[in-house]
């Protein structure tokens, strides 16, 4: 049965960003993944973790200006010294917290950037970001993102993200599969995701079209998550969501795969 994890970026935001690790842990979680941690001192945010009893199972590397609405650099060749700063406080974030994965988010182009200095680019920082991760002990996830929610995004499919990986010649990255973009971008979920499964270090789910709980939408999840646990996935899926009311009142779909879990002591420990 799957393994699920909250996002404290989207859930449980009734509560402050630093208490929504015991709140999740309430709820029966027994791991969190987040989108941004930088406002926050990375000792603080693993002492709540510890506290809670969670562990922290993903986040993102500095992705630039979200005020300007930026939502990853990788791609942009005037921002490298940037980007590499960035992986060196990822991992210090990571670190502090015991948390073994961290996710590129690769950017917008610049208008009339060229596309093969654009490639060049993102293939050398995503080169130089897995090799410090994997002095760290670390994996480097990368995510392609829908381009009808994020209109311009560099990456919005697998096979992108599964060739840029093999331009750089690294052994420590893999995908981030996350349903509600690919769902968008490809369909067939099953099936590309017992495709490139060995390649595939994170899972995230959100319903489509709204980003909502699961059973909000198009996606039929039970079947997904069956057929996640029928190709031997043994990662984490991250519930990465906009709940439709409050974050409890829409766990219905998860509640049972919580309970499963505490009831067998599938918490922890499985590789992902």
């Amino acid at each position: 049965m799957p393994r699920f994890c909250a996002n404290l970026s989207l859930l449980f935001t009734e509560y402050a960003f630093l208490d929504r690790f015991q709140a999740a842990a309430d709820a029966g979680f027994s791991a969190v993944e987040y989108q941004f941690p930088y406002a926050y001192e990375a000792n603080e945010i693993a002492a709540r973790a510890r506290g809670a009893g969670v562990e922290v199972v993903m986040f993102n590397l500095p992705g630039g200006n979200r005020e300007k609405g930026e939502l990853g650099i990788a791609c942009l060749p005037d921002r490298t010294e940037e980007f590499h700063t960035g992986v060196a406080r990822g991992i210090e974030y990571a670190a502090a917290a015991n948390c073994k994965r961290l996710n590129l988010l690769a950017g917008i182009p610049a208008p009339g950037q060229a596309d093969a200095l654009t490639r060049a680019t993102l293939v050398a920082n995503l080169r130089y970001a897995a090799e410090e991760l994997r002095e760290a002990g670390m994996t480097l996830l990368v995510e392609a993102i829908n381009t009808r929610t994020i209109p311009g995004f560099y990456l919005s499919r697998s096979a992108q993200v599964l060739g840029l990986i093999d331009e750089a010649g690294v052994t420590n990255a893999k995908l981030q599969y996350d349903v509600f973009h690919m769902q968008i971008m490809e369909g067939d979920l099953t099936e590309r995701t017992e495709a490139i499964l060995p390649r595939i270090g994170h899972i995230q789910v959100a319903d489509v079209p709204d980003r909502r709980e699961p059973g909000t939408g198009e996606i039929n999840f039970p079947r997904l998550f069956e057929h996640l646990d029928h190709i031997g996935y043994e990662g984490w899926v991250g519930a990465e969501y906009f709940p439709r009311a409050g974050t409890l009142d829409g766990l219905g779909w998860v509640r049972p795969y919580l309970r499963h879990a505490r009831a067998t002591g599938l918490l922890k420990g499985r590789a992902a």
